[in-house]
């Protein structure tokens, strides 16, 4: 693999109404890793549940809110699994009404010249994330029925192979991120979900992505246990907000030192978002990272293949912010990026 050391990528949501901005942002921005925007201000059909949703069993809207709603739950899990078995993948497009921004970037990607891209980057909610934001008719959340919680985590695996089939013919490394701000929960009191669920889930989730060649990520914008998407045998990227929680991360340097030496990358959410204000510049953020960097060193892990399998991101996704502050957030990305390569 070509040394990473600061490549720079996104989350996936920003806050403009217009795709094209937004891809114009993208692509001044993290030129190298492109990943098409999700956009929950144009829509409520791109907000991060409802996005996915389109044709997976029972998902209903009402009263503006997904719920799962089946008049016959048995007979509408058996026409989902014959089209999962049967791998149609038409079938689970993600319409351009759910996700404009997709289709733009496709569309702006068939008309340029792509020798700089490195990577395309696409996105897909996690099972957790998106059950958990999900109540029957009784208002029970969705994530406690194992049943649908198999067929929604299948679903959405086939939401991500017709991502990969759409971009592949553009001949670059594509990867793959599942976000799953969900699983900051787990451990915690607020959730029955436990360590081995999450890995035998996810594990058995990225099975069939693997074999089309692609990196996959998980990006948690919270606190959780790090050792737990580490010892998921598919992935490949973990995505961490390195600057609210990076001392709590450091406190896995032998499953961090394991995970990088099986290929793993560490996607490091430099730029804050919740708290950027204007303020931060590139050198504070990379000292920050070299701060991570040099203590992990300190336990024993070696500082080259850190460097090697280092990529930077915001903390989160951008979608809730204004468009002033995501473009301020990409364009230090883009800088902090440069300031790590040429000094770290």
């Amino acid at each position: 693999m070509k040394e990473l050391k600061g490549l720079a990528t996104g989350v996936g949501s920003l806050p403009f109404v217009d795709a094209q901005k937004a891809i114009d942002l993208i692509l001044r921005c993290v030129p190298e890793a492109p990943f098409w925007p999700q956009l929950p201000k144009r829509d409520a059909r791109e907000g991060m549940i409802a996005q996915f949703s389109e044709n997976l069993p029972g998902l209903k809207m009402d009263s503006g809110t997904l719920r799962f709603i089946a008049q016959d739950k048995e007979k509408e899990l058996e026409l989902f699994y014959e089209k999962f078995i049967a791998g149609d993948l038409p079938y689970f497009e993600i319409s351009k009404d759910h996700a404009q921004g997709l289709y733009a970037f496709y569309w702006r990607l068939k008309g340029m010249d792509l020798s700089g891209i490195e990577f395309i980057k696409c996105q897909v909610t996690g099972p957790f994330t998106f059950c958990a934001g999900i109540s029957d008719a009784s208002g029970n959340s969705i994530l406690h029925d194992k049943v649908l919680m198999q067929a929604m985590a299948k679903g959405l695996s086939m939401k991500a192979l017709w991502q990969l089939e759409l971009f592949k013919g553009f001949g670059k490394k594509m990867i793959m991120f599942f976000d799953e701000p969900y699983l900051a929960s787990v451990g915690s009191a607020y959730t029955t979900v436990n360590r081995n669920e999450v890995i035998d889930l996810f594990s058995e989730l990225t099975a069939g992505l693997k074999q089309q060649g692609c990196l996959i990520g998980i990006h948690c914008c919270g606190n959780t246990d790090w050792s737990m998407l580490m010892d998921i045998s598919g992935i490949d990227i973990i995505n961490f907000d390195a600057f609210e929680f990076l001392e709590r991360f450091l406190l896995y340097p032998e499953d961090i030192g394991n995970f990088l030496k099986k290929g793993g990358i560490i996607c490091w959410g430099i730029v804050p978002t919740q708290g950027y204000d204007g303020t931060h510049s590139p050198e504070g953020l990379a000292q920050k990272v070299k701060t991570g960097l040099d203590a992990l060193a300190k336990k024993g892990l070696d500082p080259q293949l850190l460097l090697e399998r280092l990529m930077i991101s915001p903390a989160c996704g951008l979608g809730s912010l204004s468009p002033w502050y995501a473009e301020g957030i990409l364009e230090l990305l883009n800088q902090t990026s440069a300031f790590i390569r040429k000094n770290l």
